[in-house]
């Protein structure tokens, strides 16, 4: 894969690292096209970085009145489920910035069936973000986790998400969860000027090691292989996840 590691020795250092890139990113964008537009990932290792980001960032109003908020990936629950990446996003950090109420942008709404939420989100992007010679929706920044099977956002091993090759996003039922959800998918991720991935705590350190020891051009095992933005990707690891790998901070 292609990218930068950058291995941190506490969740804390990983934390402020990131969010010198969220604010970094930000002013770009904004600069250059009047907004920021940043997909948010689900998982505790996000959960805690964005409680930060409201406590500590030191983004202006300014900067915050320009930023627009979507989601990787989504459960196909009510907003208030405790499942929800919405909730958890709005009760850490969505609550407390000023945002624009216009400027978020949920990805599942209880109002509307799972195919009828995808094609109105797929709009959405279309409508609001830059797009590339390929007419792809290009985010500025998009925040990545990843699991112990090595899927990122709801690109699970052995579904057919995995392929969608068109689509901006896509549903799709996770057999072994036993839910639907809604995500972004490859062609979308991959269209992304900035992509960072937060990987911490010693169970995935393994998968971790296989990913990022692959041979360049070897055939993906795992869903976030998949993952070759045409702008930067940047892997953020504290030392847990990666012990057992053989490269330098």
């Amino acid at each position: 894969m292609n990218g930068r590691s950058q291995i941190f020795e506490n969740i804390d250092a990983l934390y402020a690292a990131l969010e010198k890139q969220w604010q970094r990113v930000a002013h770009e964008a904004i600069a250059d096209h009047g907004a920021f537009h940043v997909a948010l990932a689900g998982g505790s290792t996000p959960r805690n970085f964005y409680k930060k980001l409201a406590q500590q960032s030191v983004v202006d109003e300014h900067c915050w009145h320009k930023t627009h908020i979507y989601f990787g990936d989504e459960r196909c629950v009510p907003q208030d489920h405790s499942d929800s990446n919405y909730r958890m996003a709005k009760e850490t950090l969505l609550s407390a910035v000023p945002l624009l109420p216009e400027h978020v942008h949920a990805m599942f709404s209880a109002d509307f069936s799972v195919e009828q939420n995808v094609a109105r989100y797929e709009t959405l992007l279309h409508d609001t973000l830059p797009q590339d010679v390929n007419d792809c929706p290009v985010f500025d920044l998009v925040l990545l986790g990843m699991g112990e099977d090595g899927h990122t956002a709801s690109l699970f091993p052995d579904t057919e998400i995995l392929h969608e090759s068109v689509k901006s996003v896509a549903a799709q039922f996770v057999q072994k969860l036993n839910v639907w959800r809604i995500s972004l998918t490859f062609p979308t991720i991959n269209a992304a000027n900035h992509v960072a991935v937060l990987v911490a705590g010693d169970a995935k350190a393994k998968i971790l090691a296989d990913i990022l020891s692959a041979e360049k051009n070897a055939v993906a095992r795992y869903p976030i292989q998949r993952v070759n933005p045409t702008g930067q990707l940047d892997w953020y690891l504290d030392t847990a996840a990666a012990h057992l790998l053989n490269i330098q901070d």
